[in-house]
């Protein structure tokens, strides 16, 4: 309660270590290269894309209407707005369907 459990000690250190040994490995691998492949390129292209849908897919399907509501106007927003103005359309959405009960 309140504290660190050093009996997950080792778990979190080895999660460390497979991040840094991943990002590190995909770094050196690129790095090899003089001119990346197209195909190698479109792979790193959509990266971000299927990052983005593995953290909002599972709030759109298991978190609420509110949250449903949030992700589609942000979305939506996105079409106008940078990055972060969209970001703080979507919280703003959320905050306020909380806030009125819906």
């Amino acid at each position: 309660m309140g504290g660190f459990d050093l009996g997950y000690a080792p778990v979190v250190l080895m999660a460390a270590l497979a991040t840094y040994l991943t990002r590190i490995g995909g770094y050196l691998l690129v790095r090899r290269f003089q001119r990346l492949p197209p195909r190698l390129m479109a792979a790193l292209d959509a990266v971000p894309a299927a990052v983005l849908s593995t953290l909002v897919a599972p709030a759109l399907i298991t978190g609420g209407r509110d949250a449903a509501i949030a992700i589609v106007v942000a979305f939506l927003a996105g079409f106008r707005l940078a990055p972060v103005p969209m970001l703080l359309v979507g919280w703003a959405v959320v905050m306020g369907l909380r806030h009125l009960g819906l």
